[in-house]
């Protein structure tokens, strides 16, 4: 961290006359309606007040002192930060137009370009959302053919699980690469086996960005992006993006030789007929080449990442709460028996269905959300927010909000039950975001986070490895820009 300091001291001298010409809008107008904040120093802004391995956490912690809408500065950019069910609710529903847009973050930008769907800006991510949505549930997300690809790569999942026949495993590789397949047979039409080259190759390059994207290093850069020379972080998210792009590139590539509009195959073979059907209306059609392969790595990231995190996180809770386990295995032996679980189970299996939900919850995976920018000048529950502000709804407060959860910091699989059992669905749950940039894929996330539970634990029981004990589990996530549980091993015992 010496390094980092020195680096940080340095651009006093540096940047004292820049800081200047760059001070934002909030420092212009003192206006008394704007949203409070910690007091600011020139350049650094409230940089010296952050936590930087976890800022999620030092904001929590200013909302407490400063209330659910708060301002900070990182650097010379200012941003709001929004906490609470209530106030994220009213800004991202209530007000969703004004909130809409993505922030520009300098590392988002950088790789994104402008591209694909989740850090794309304006007309370009209207457009993508929308065929990307359409497309998805065209090939199936949702329907009984979707189900069908789920049920049979867990059933590869589950006979891999048992050739560790008992004995210690970490679980997590096997089960990344196993939803990674579901994703990989919407975008391309194909599977790979679990231990092949290209796979783990792709999941080594997402896992690795996803932490340097939480890294000191890359916040740095964020704030002043002039010293991205400097800091190895952007340097090698950038590396690894490029090989990501030329295995999708590649794959495009052989899709094209076998290319026929009349027998579309996968959601590349869509995009090219919507690409043949808009640049015959215009020249300036969004339906180009690097809006594909932005597209398709945005769909495999957070379609990957996302759920194979729940998953771990299910399997290190259920070994933690033996109990809630054991609960969940009496009603798929009741609802289900031995036959393969399909998604209409779900709505006759409130527990399961709760504990699920609830593993999404106290999992968090997702704590300060993709910051949004606003759309328009706004007022907003009295305090006035400029255009093009950083905004960062805080999904994590709105998951352990006080106010709307009895144990908010607890595994607690209740807060989704009634008092007769039955499964309650509750608003403050928004582990998908919401409004307009709430996740596109929520609906196959819902299926796959059912299907593979409900399989594990129809076919296993989860254990601690010996001479662990349930206490000594720990459940401190890592953080990068999303969070998942410390690398742990299970064992899975054949029921």
């Amino acid at each position: 961290m010496v390094w980092i300091l020195l680096i940080l001291y340095l651009l006093v001298f540096i940047l004292a006359v820049l800081f200047l010409f760059k001070m934002g809008t909030f420092q212009k107008n003192s206006s008394p309606t704007l949203p409070p904040g910690p007091r600011t120093i020139p350049i650094l802004g409230n940089l010296h007040i952050m936590d930087f391995k976890r800022p999620y956490k030092t904001m929590i912690k200013l909302s407490k002192e400063y209330g659910p809408i708060f301002r900070l500065q990182m650097g010379c950019q200012e941003m709001v930060v929004l906490t609470g069910y209530e106030t994220v609710k009213e800004a991202l529903v209530n007000q969703a137009k004004a909130f809409a847009e993505r922030a520009v973050v300098p590392i988002f930008e950088d790789y994104a370009k402008g591209f694909g769907v989740i850090f794309a800006h304006g007309e370009n991510w209207r457009q993508m959302r929308q065929f990307s949505i359409a497309a998805l549930q065209d090939y199936g997300m949702g329907k009984r053919i979707v189900e069908d690809k789920i049920s049979e790569e867990c059933s590869v999942l589950i006979k891999t699980y048992a050739t560790y026949e008992g004995k210690p495993f970490d679980p997590a590789r096997i089960l990344k690469a196993a939803v990674a397949n579901i994703i990989v047979s919407f975008l391309l039409g194909k599977r790979f086996e679990y231990e092949d080259a290209t796979l783990l190759r792709l999941l080594e390059l997402v896992e690795e960005n996803l932490h340097l994207v939480g890294t000191p290093s890359v916040l740095i850069y964020n704030v002043f992006p002039k010293l991205g020379f400097l800091l190895d972080g952007p340097k090698k998210i950038m590396k690894n993006r490029k090989e990501f792009h030329e295995f999708i590139q590649a794959t495009f590539l052989e899709n094209l030789k076998e290319f026929d509009e009349n027998n579309q195959r996968t959601f590349i073979d869509a995009f090219l007929v919507r690409q043949k059907k808009e640049n015959k209306k215009s020249t300036n059609s969004y339906f180009h080449k690097d809006n594909l392969i932005s597209v398709v790595d945005n769909l495999f990231i957070a379609g990957m990442d996302t759920t194979s995190n729940t998953l771990y996180w299910t399997l290190l809770l259920m070994m933690k709460y033996p109990e809630v386990q054991r609960k969940v295995q009496e009603e798929i032996a009741k609802e289900i028996g031995i036959r393969q679980p399909r998604t209409e189970d779900r709505f006759k299996m409130p527990y399961t269905n709760a504990v699920i939900h609830e593993v999404q919850r106290f999992a968090d995976i997702a704590p300060s959300n993709v910051p949004h920018a606003t759309t328009m000048d706004v007022t907003f529950k009295g305090f006035f927010i400029p255009k093009g502000t950083y905004i960062f709804p805080l999904l994590g407060s709105v998951l352990h909000d006080e106010s709307q959860w009895e144990k908010p910091h607890e595994f607690y699989p209740e807060h989704f039950l009634d008092s007769e059992g039955n499964f309650v669905k509750r608003d403050a749950f928004m582990p998908f975001s919401a409004g307009r940039r709430m996740c596109a894929g929520e609906n196959l996330a819902k299926m796959v986070l059912f299907l593979f539970f409900t399989s594990f634990l129809q076919r296993f029981t989860f254990h601690p490895p010996p001479g662990t004990s349930k206490e000594g589990l720990d459940l401190t996530p890592i953080f990068g820009l999303t969070a998942s549980p410390m690398p742990f091993k299970t064992c899975a015992i054949l029921r």
